[in-house]
């Protein structure tokens, strides 16, 4: 196992239209015992994905000819599991959301400090490598919902749902501990391998997107109720119309 933690040299794909970003981001990746991708461009990006396989992508929001969004989201099409990690210089809340709602795992905004890049993207190889890895056989079911670990497939009510990596980790942790109360700040280190202000601001956009996903709309099906100030519990769905019979 190298220094960092990781079983192997991972291969990261870096996407920004300044050529001296993407040659310092790949310098920082090389140091950190990581193989950097670089692209300056969304179609020379894809090329890269297609051919070398990256385990993680770090994709800037700000690109020619068409924008970081779009990149995103094409990337995410086409691996629905790889860590995608963005970079921004924009404060808009709204940027920050519309990313994660399209698949990104985490965003770091510009300025950005080297160690904190350099952190999360090896918490995302991390992450990805426990991901690839695979784990031990088993099947979790609360109520309606049931996850399969290994082949890392979702159904609900019989019928199969797409998860992005960190939507399926988010879900499994509250699925194993389905009888508690999960504080954010646990929920954030297993899924993202850290906490902070920006990793919660992330749980809450996950958890937002995990229950559109699941139909939890609160009103005819609940499964992840929100404990304020403390975290989440998942419990098994209840039409509320049929409450009181419970």
């Amino acid at each position: 196992m190298s220094g960092n933690g990781l079983t192997g040299r991972f291969r990261v794909l870096l996407v920004d239209d300044e050529k001296d970003l993407v040659d310092l981001l790949a310098f920082l990746v090389d140091q950190a015992g990581l193989i950097p991708l670089s692209a300056t461009e969304p179609q020379g990006a894809l090329e890269l994905f297609e051919k070398e396989h990256p385990s993680l992508a770090v994709v800037d929001l700000n690109l020619r000819p068409w924008d970081g969004f779009e990149l995103l989201a094409e990337l995410r099409r086409r691996s629905p599991k790889m860590p995608i990690l963005v970079l921004t210089a924009r404060g808009a809340e709204d940027d920050k959301v519309r990313a994660l709602d399209l698949g990104a795992d985490d965003y770091v905004v510009k300025p950005f400090g080297h160690r904190e890049l350099v952190a999360r993207i090896k918490a995302q190889a991390r992450r990805a490598e426990l991901d690839g890895n695979g784990a031990p056989a088993a099947v979790l079911e609360v109520g309606p919902l049931r996850l399969d670990v290994r082949e890392r497939t979702l159904q609900l009510d019989g019928h199969d749902l797409r998860l992005t990596g960190t939507e399926f980790r988010l879900l499994e942790y509250l699925m194993r501990n389905s009888n508690s109360v999960v504080p954010t700040a646990a929920l954030a280190k297993y899924v993202w391998g850290y906490d902070d202000s920006p990793a919660r601001e992330v749980v809450r956009v996950t958890v937002h997107r995990l229950r559109r996903k699941l139909g939890d709309d609160g009103q005819r099906r609940r499964f992840i109720e929100t404990i304020p100030g403390v975290g989440l519990k998942l419990r098994p769905s209840v039409a509320r119309q049929e409450s009181h019979r419970s």
